[in-house]
């Protein structure tokens, strides 16, 4: 997709003005049916930025989208979270009109005010702006929370009085505690994919470890994440389901193994390793070595004499 400016949505009013929708009936709440919204902001690829929670689920999308490096596909039901100040792009073929169907929550932080879900929200792990691993629901699953999102409607459409924040914010929370298990869920199920991304992790870091990438320091859990298209939090709770290790500890582990390399199989001195292997000073490397292995490097190269 081409590299401009995000158009910048600031308010739910506004989002309805672009997309050619009635005005919302609650300034700061909007439930949406994708069949009522045909029309995008100029032609060809598109880039988008709300200042308001966004949470969808789309099926039936004829076009593309990109949000974070990963390109979703829309073939499954699948249900994606997008925070305040986050830009997603959509590509819709030349001459043809957005079509899908399903529904969009749109949630302003200011209706939150006041209430524990406004903390609370940011605490999601998908809404961090890395996450590039869309819900993948049953139906069952997808008729649970579309449940919630009508009672949601239902209650902004109703007579407001001094409950109904109470009650829509209860919803909502309920709607996200409900993404969650299947979040976590989903790195059970998904397992081929899961595995898929454990095994470029390890050669990741074999390729780091093995080139003179290691000079420039240690790689760190960010650039691991960015490797791989995902954000730090998602990565290590997948690695934590999968191996029951955090993602510092898989670096460890891939130093270790090609530290026990290098002082078996060459004479480079302990120093000279500690250095390829991104460490600044040599004796960090041999307290990390120790710690890990329970011998300094000089006891592990001297067993093998």
């Amino acid at each position: 997709m081409a590299n401009t400016q995000p158009l910048r949505i600031k308010t739910i009013t506004e989002y309805h003005q672009v997309m050619g929708l009635p005005k919302p009936e609650h300034p700061l709440i909007s439930v949406i049916n994708f069949e009522n919204t045909k029309r995008l902001p100029g032609s060809g690829p598109i880039h988008l930025m709300f200042d308001f929670y966004s949470i969808a689920l789309k099926r039936n999308f004829n076009s593309k989208m990109r949000y974070g490096q990963q390109e979703y596909d829309f073939d499954e039901g699948i249900m994606f979270f997008i925070a305040p100040g986050q830009v997603f792009g959509i590509e819709v073929a030349s001459g043809e009109e957005v079509r899908h169907t399903g529904w969009m929550l749109l949630i302003h932080p200011d209706f939150l005010w006041n209430t524990p879900l406004a903390k609370k929200i940011k605490q999601y792990e998908y809404f961090d702006y890395s996450v590039n691993e869309a819900l993948y629901l049953s139906g069952k699953e997808e008729t649970k929370l579309i449940g919630h999102i009508q009672n949601m409607e239902q209650e902004y459409q109703a007579n407001i009085d001094k409950f109904s924040q109470d009650i829509i914010v209860a919803q909502l929370e309920l709607l996200l505690n409900y993404a969650d298990r299947f979040y976590h869920r989903q790195f059970i199920t998904r397992k081929i994919t899961n595995h898929k991304t454990l095994s470029r992790l390890e050669d990741i870091l074999a390729e780091y470890f093995s080139s003179n990438n290691a000079v420039n320091g240690l790689p760190t859990v960010g650039y691991i994440a960015d490797k791989l298209n995902v954000s730090t939090s998602y990565l290590s709770g997948l690695l934590k389901s999968l191996t029951g290790q955090s993602t510092q500890q898989h670096i460890h582990e891939k130093l270790i193994e090609t530290a026990k390399e290098r002082l078996s199989t060459t004479a480079l001195s302990v120093s000279e390793i500690a250095y390829q292997l991104g460490f600044e000073h040599p004796q960090s490397f041999s307290k990390l070595f120790k710690t890990k292995t329970s011998l300094s490097p000089l006891e592990f190269r001297q067993s093998f004499n």
